[in-house]
């Protein structure tokens, strides 16, 4: 919990639905002088609900300088995931809401994201291999929640981080609240029309997988045929977790791709690719020297 309308709204929504059932936790980045006392602040409401809490300090041996927020996010993920399993908890549930889906869409649209990312935030998904990451309140907006923390009379942290113009979502929200054809319902929508279409095209990529790969010798032998371009990169995202390699930046294995489409061979992430009318993946040799 940071202290924000978003997070206090979901800590009344959650007591309310399952009372005696809930912990909370702030995670205090030390990257602003005010961390401290917020948290302070969300123990303050915590304990007047009757609710544990525990504030999880980040200790940075270098701080970062660039990518703050993304070395952040990081980092509070990892604290909340020891937490939850350190508190025997199954699950960690985050405040993200309508508004955050629909600037989350914006900002990967101005990347030039593909289906996967355009499905925004999702609604679950793994933390850690024992605890799942929530976002129940994504059908909910940013509006709807301050008023439920109006009404609870609490006033909630104002973080300035939200108006600082150095980070692109703070450009992306003010975009929303000045184009009234950019509706974040209508762009939560399409975020989930995305999802279901990324679903959609998973699931060819795990059906052609049967019929399209095979295995022998320690290397992985891909038929290609006539398959799409991205069932075919999905397949290989498939087959480099198969090896233990984690998936290729997007730009890599697009050109990887363009090489095994050429009949030639390349090498990306400690694997070896063979084109030609049979793909075939194996690990590469080490370098000499």
């Amino acid at each position: 919990m940071s202290g924000g309308p978003d997070s206090i709204a979901l800590l009344l929504l959650a007591t309310a639905a399952f009372p005696g059932q809930v912990e909370a936790a702030t995670v205090d980045h030390g990257l602003r002088g005010e961390s401290a006392e917020e948290a302070a602040f969300v123990a303050s409401i915590c304990a007047s609900l009757g609710v544990v809490h525990e504030t999880l300090t980040i200790d940075w041996e270098t701080r970062p300088d660039a990518n703050v927020q993304g070395a952040a996010r990081d980092r509070r993920y990892a604290a909340l995931g020891d937490w939850a399993i350190r508190r025997g908890l199954n699950s960690v549930a985050t405040a993200h809401h309508a508004d955050d889906q629909a600037e989350t869409l914006l900002m990967r649209l101005s990347r030039g994201a593909g289906v996967r990312g355009l499905g925004g935030i999702r609604p679950a998904r793994p933390l850690s291999n024992e605890v799942d990451l929530l976002r129940p309140l994504l059908g909910w907006r940013h509006n709807e929640l301050r008023r439920i923390v109006e009404r609870a009379g609490i006033t909630p942290v104002d973080d300035p981080s939200n108006r600082d113009e150095r980070y692109l979502r703070t450009g992306v929200r003010e975009l929303l609240a000045q184009s009234p054809l950019l509706d974040a319902g209508r762009l939560t929508d399409s975020a989930a029309n995305c999802r279901s279409a990324d679903e959609a095209l998973d699931w060819v990529a795990a059906r052609e997988m049967e019929v399209r790969v095979g295995r022998a010798d320690g290397q992985i032998e891909l038929k290609p045929g006539d398959l799409p371009r991205e069932i075919l990169r999905r397949i290989l995202v498939r087959i480099f977790s198969d090896f233990g390699v984690k998936e290729p930046a997007g730009p890599d294995l697009a050109r990887a791709i363009d090489r095994l489409e050429q009949g030639g061979v390349t090498t990306l992430g400690g694997l070896k690719l063979d084109g030609g009318p049979t793909w075939r993946i194996s690990r590469a040799p080490p370098r000499r020297g």
